[in-house]
């Protein structure tokens, strides 16, 4: 009779590339293997594509139309201060207004130092007085949205700068389980697309919504924005990064932004 084989013996001998791809894949998609013997490089998937020391937070509020004038002021009054005060370990990376996309929606990033950054900024900041200001903006309110995100480590946020124009946010909701292939193939691209301009920032979802990815352009105009795009398109690998990451995508959106004056980008 012949000896049982296991189902382990049963599998067919792999390459080392082989079979690191397919980990990295099990880990992804959640198999038995991923359970097992997984669990260490799951935990270590941030640090394979991010710049660890920072989060962002996004923070989106949708104001009633008739209450966009009061909201603004309520924003500049609560935004401006914190990213002013030397007591919250806290940087305002900018605050926008959506002009074409979902209207009378507004947008603020803020930089913290890592997740301990985060957790005594808010800390502080409900037991002082931007607590006040911040409850001024509520009464102007739809609905508000926050989520925390980091930066991908190939693309640090810009500094503060002016230079005037628009800003496009361009905002993807991908397949659960392809972000390192959505990482890996944007950061390929992007060589050929910089060659005309610079991303703003980069970004990929923690808390809150997830699967996303963000990332943050600037433009003098939204014709300067086509002829860049245009352009982009004839580059070699643009074309083929664009194709590949709309594979892992669910839903893509494109939002035009315009500064507001107290924002660190402008």
């Amino acid at each position: 009779m012949l000896p049982r084989l296991s189902a382990r013996a049963l599998r067919p001998r792999l390459a080392p590339e082989a079979r690191r791809a397919i980990s990295v894949q099990s880990i992804l998609h959640g198999s038995p293997e991923a359970q097992q013997e997984g669990e260490v490089q799951v935990l270590q998937h941030s640090k394979l594509i991010a710049r660890g020391k920072y989060i962002h937070g996004f923070e989106v509020h949708r104001v009633k139309p008739d209450a966009v004038a009061e909201y603004k002021k309520a924003a500049e009054n609560y935004y401006a201060p914190i990213k002013d005060d030397p007591e919250l370990h806290v940087k305002l990376t900018g605050s926008w207004e959506a002009v074409i996309g979902e209207q009378d929606t507004f947008f603020h990033i803020l930089e913290y130092e890592n997740y301990n950054g985060y957790d005594s900024t808010t800390q502080k900041i409900r037991k002082s007085d931007h607590a006040k200001a911040y409850q001024e903006m509520i009464p102007h309110l739809v609905s508000r949205s926050s989520q925390l995100c980091q930066e991908f480590a190939f693309l640090p946020t810009a500094p503060p700068h002016s230079e005037g124009g628009i800003f496009e946010l361009r905002s993807y909701q991908l397949n659960p389980g392809t972000l390192l292939q959505w990482e890996y193939t944007w950061r390929k691209g992007i060589e050929a697309r910089r060659k005309f301009v610079e991303p703003v920032g980069a970004w990929f979802s923690q808390v809150g919504r997830l699967h996303q990815v963000h990332h943050l352009w600037q433009y003098p105009n939204l014709e300067t924005r086509k002829e860049t795009r245009e352009k982009a398109w004839k580059l070699d690998g643009w074309s083929e990064t664009v194709s590949k990451t709309a594979e892992y995508s669910r839903l893509m959106d494109s939002i035009i932004l315009k500064s507001l004056p107290y924002s660190p980008l402008k």
